[in-house]
């Protein structure tokens, strides 16, 4: 899916997760704003700009060419969309998160993360 297209918040976000699976870093990285915002849900700021969200990923990709999440439930409510992800390292790690999308002028501006 092209990020250039107007998409729902749920589109949006099913989007950059299939391109995540994939570990292509650049479609992964269209759906997200310039001034993205990722951090620990009620806690710090753990990535703050476009770049910095690319080098994380860059780094979580390389460490971890296995690595691929499936997503077990989806809420949406106007621009904000919540994931329950089961996430597998593809090195024996798993574990589950939320995610918490808020979408703002089609591109996901937050992320929330609880683990």
């Amino acid at each position: 899916m092209n990020a250039n297209v107007a998409l729902s918040p749920a589109e949006l976000a099913q989007a950059q997760l299939d391109a995540y699976n994939l570990q292509d870093l650049d479609a992964h990285c269209a759906f997200f704003a310039d001034d993205v915002v990722v951090s620990d849900l009620n806690g710090a700021v753990t990535i703050r700009g476009i770049a910095a969200y690319r080098a994380k990923y860059v780094q979580v990709f390389a460490d971890f060419p296995g690595n691929r999440a499936e997503l077990k439930n989806r809420i949406c409510v106007g621009a904000t969309v919540i994931d329950h992800e089961y996430v597998d390292r593809g090195t024996g790690v798993t574990f589950e998160v939320i995610a918490i999308y808020t979408i703002a002028g089609g591109k996901i501006a937050r992320v929330d993360f609880a683990k």
